[in-house]
């Protein structure tokens, strides 16, 4: 029962969001060719809840090739409209475009002759009639109890300036490599960048005994490195198996003295194994399509160099 203002909100809020699709005309078209071809900035105007959802789309637009900038429009009033310039395009965002401070920099802008693209809930109101073009972004209700506060009209409009931003930095021919060099530090960054060699063991932290070994002894390596595993390899350091907690449990149940064996006995021979230069996110799909929680890493000559742990990509942040 104390979910059902919850549920509520989000399905108001996720049929205003789908609405918009209705929303992707001729001006939404005219918007794209706009910023796509803008020589100066797209600068992102608003106030109130409008402003806040203008910060972000602002952010999202610089973060995917799009240089962007967010002016807040009473300020812009106080002198820092100052800093458009020639080449700059202004996307204004007013749902019902009523307020004053919107009303007076928007003959501003004319003047200077600033294009303008409205994002707005109300098309038919009279300020945007010499707008450039106007998106819009109208929902049939807002989420909340009594339909005034900000809620459907704001994830509206953040949505369809998201659609804005992705659908022109896709016409720009934004890459991954791109968006890597514009988010070097964080999750983002490391998602796009780091490799399998950023992130293995190797040294003294990667298990690894020679195939003579016995399996008690094997325990004390995988003890002492914490990762429940080793990797076995020949005298030339290849990789001929692999040896894991699991294996030691299941061997265990068919024999009592598997301590005393070999752990070419009982180890998995012909092991699934991973190259260093793939990138880090291929390797967690390698790791849940064979359902295991780590991996040696070889060269192209199998000899081993490292290997990957599930946890270790896990404090990475990665996973």
């Amino acid at each position: 029962m104390k979910f059902v203002i919850a549920k509520k909100t989000l399905e108001i809020e996720s049929d205003a969001v789908s609405d918009q699709i209705k929303h992707l005309d001729s001006n939404f078209e005219k918007a794209i060719y706009f910023i796509h071809n803008c020589a100066g900035r797209v600068v992102i105007m608003g106030l109130g809840k409008s402003g806040l959802i203008g910060r972000k789309i602002s952010a999202t637009m610089s973060s995917v090739g799009i240089p962007s900038t967010f002016l807040h429009s009473s300020d812009g009033l106080h002198g820092d409209i100052g800093m458009l310039i020639k080449n700059d395009i202004v996307i204004m965002l007013s749902y019902s475009g009523g307020t004053e401070e919107i009303r007076k920099i928007f003959y501003i802008l004319k003047k200077m002759k600033i294009k303008v693209i409205a994002m707005t809930g109300k098309i038919e109101s009279q300020i945007w009639q010499d707008c450039d073009c106007v998106i819009n972004c109208s929902v049939d209700r807002e989420a909340c109890h009594y339909g005034f506060v900000p809620t459907s009209s704001t994830i509206a409009m953040l949505a369809m300036g998201d659609a804005l931003a992705l659908t022109v930095s896709n016409l720009k021919g934004f890459t991954k490599e791109n968006l890597a060099m514009l988010h070097p530090l964080g999750i983002i960054g490391k998602r796009l960048t780091m490799k399998v060699s950023d992130i293995m063991r190797k040294g003294e932290r990667n298990p690894v005994i020679e195939c003579t070994t016995k399996v008690k002894d094997a325990l004390f390596v995988m003890t002492n490195t914490k990762v429940g595993a080793t990797s076995v390899v020949n005298s030339y350091g290849r990789i001929v198996g692999f040896f894991t907690d699991g294996d030691l449990r299941r061997s265990l149940q068919k024999n009592n003295k598997i301590l005393d064996e070999n752990i070419a006995n009982v180890m998995t021979k012909h092991p699934k194994v991973i190259s260093p230069e793939i990138m880090a996110t291929d390797a967690i799909k390698i790791l849940k399509m064979y359902n295991i929680d780590n991996i040696p890493v070889v060269d192209r000559k199998q000899k081993l160099l490292g290997i990957l742990d599930l946890g270790d990509l896990l404090s990475e942040g990665i996973l």
